[in-house]
């Protein structure tokens, strides 16, 4: 890997308080004094505009952390927004992983060439064009990755949750749709946020993309604005411009309008070092998660799209079903995943847990005819696979983030989330799930013979699963394949 020698560390800036957006929140903040104020972004385009209307709000900096970067419509747009801001005076550090960057070297090495932008890579590849020749000499260290998401205007606003930043993650129309969650967060939580990305910014495992990309790939001066206005013009950019111009979030929350619930949040993430094997396993984001969350007294509700759980965490989860605790599960079903090796390592845990007490329920393949109209805050969209990562705890605290109820979460990639102690957020997840499992999800139950099967619920009808609905045996005998290779530990 190139040194790092000539790098120059940087930090979240002081004194944004005087911002247009620091006038707004200071009012709130101070009549909910150690309190941050959150609301939920479920719609994917109003969560799009969002984001695109803080990088147009923001004044002083934009610091933009991502797992995943597209090169399509929404990923376009966002980075010229980010270019945007940059040209009227904005301080813009963007740090993405590397893993999901192939055929972006050239846009970013051209954004990080512009006044008041850097572009730094996480954990990278050294090879360019050939990175999967890198897991042959260096696996160890690519396979651990950083999967935290978050964008944070001027030290006074952050957006965390799951989204990534591409199409599926917005809702533009294609062959699969995420179903996921954010938060919109002001007050204490974005100084941890933001103290959290300098953590990262300045780690071992970030380079400045100058280090890795040469100065001749970069795309030509202005391309990407011509690419953004080119974009803006197809009949698919119509629906995320019109958010733009209606979306209500940012416009209330800079004039102090915006309905917040403001409660103690907490930031969870992990070290930096983690992607190196260099973080204590006592201070791994699972760990303090677990701390914040508490003990289950009530009901404990886990929604995560990739569940692959230890030996230990499905004992865990069985014993507090056992206790009378009401335990609900919502992950993706075989015909709605996107990663079919998940699902194998997933199935083999479901009789164990149901048998125990925990209510297991997967997400359908829900295609368009089906879509939940726009704001209703229903799980489901055309050809959909779940993406949120949300855990609720007797109806008293909920997390929201990057964290998935697996191993790959537990023990290889960096994670981050916020813990909101809302009663309020909390019972809306909790009926957001009381309304949508029966018209979104399967149940999966055993028969008397301890044999599975899938109820689904439509239209007041009852039909049910003996085999995993919409697959077909070969998809099913591949899964059975992959659920005997020991390979649960890279899931």
């Amino acid at each position: 890997m190139p040194p790092l020698g000539q790098r120059v560390a940087s930090f979240a800036l002081d004194g944004t308080h005087t911002t247009r957006l620091g006038q707004a929140i200071a009012p709130q903040a101070a009549a909910h004094p150690g309190r941050s104020g959150v609301t939920p972004l479920i719609d994917g385009r109003d969560a799009f505009a969002a984001r695109v209307l803080l990088a147009r709000s923001a004044e002083r900096s934009l610091d933009v952390q991502y797992y995943i970067w597209r090169d399509d419509l929404t990923g376009t747009l966002m980075l010229d927004a980010l270019r945007d801001a940059a040209t009227r005076g904005v301080r813009v550090r963007l740090l993405l992983d590397d893993n999901n960057t192939s055929g972006l070297d050239p846009a970013l090495a051209a954004l990080d060439r512009e006044p008041n932008v850097e572009v730094r890579l996480f954990n990278p590849f050294a090879l360019r064009r050939w990175r999967g020749l890198g897991y042959l000499t260096d696996f160890s260290r690519l396979n651990r990755r950083m999967h935290n998401k978050s964008f944070t205007a001027d030290g006074q606003a952050t957006i965390v949750g799951g989204r990534n930043v591409g199409d599926e993650y917005f809702g533009v129309a294609g062959d699969m749709l995420f179903v996921d969650l954010d938060v919109l967060a002001v007050g204490p939580a974005v100084r941890d946020v933001s103290q959290d990305f300098d953590r990262y910014w300045n780690s071992a495992s970030a380079y400045p993309v100058t280090t890795l990309v040469d100065t001749g790939e970069a795309e030509r001066p202005g391309a990407l604005a011509e690419r953004a206005a080119t974009l803006r013009g197809q009949p698919a950019a119509q629906r995320y411009l019109e958010a733009i111009r209606t979306s209500p979030f940012v416009k209330q929350l800079v004039q102090g309008r915006l309905p917040l619930a403001w409660s103690p949040t907490r930031l969870v993430s992990d070290d930096p070092g983690k992607v190196l094997g260099q973080a204590d396993p006592d201070e791994r984001m699972a760990v303090g998660l677990r701390k914040l969350l508490g003990e289950p007294k009530r009901q404990l509700d886990l929604v995560s799209p990739y569940f692959v759980p230890s030996k230990d965490a499905a004992q865990t989860l069985g014993d507090i079903a056992r206790a009378g605790v009401r335990v609900r599960v919502l992950t993706n079903s075989l015909e709605a995943t996107d990663v079919a090796a998940v699902h194998a390592g997933y199935a083999k845990w479901r009789r164990e847990l149901i048998t125990a007490g925990v209510s297991v329920f997967e997400l359908r393949r829900t295609w368009g005819a089906e879509l939940p109209q726009r704001g209703k805050g229903r799980f489901g969209s055309s050809a959909s696979s779940l993406h949120a990562k949300t855990f609720g705890v007797d109806g008293r605290a909920v997390y929201v983030g990057s964290f998935n109820m697996d191993r790959r979460s537990i023990d290889l990639n960096t994670e981050m989330g916020l813990v909101i102690e809302s009663p309020q957020l909390a019972g809306q997840l909790d009926q957001t799930l009381d309304e949508s499992i029966p018209e979104t999800a399967y149940e999966v139950r055993l028969d008397e013979q301890g044999k599975l099967y899938w109820l689904e619920r439509t239209g007041g009808e009852v039909r049910r699963h003996h085999q995993e609905p919409g697959t077909t045996v070969w998809k099913r005998a591949g899964v059975q394949l992959l659920s005997f290779l020991p390979i649960d530990w890279l899931l």
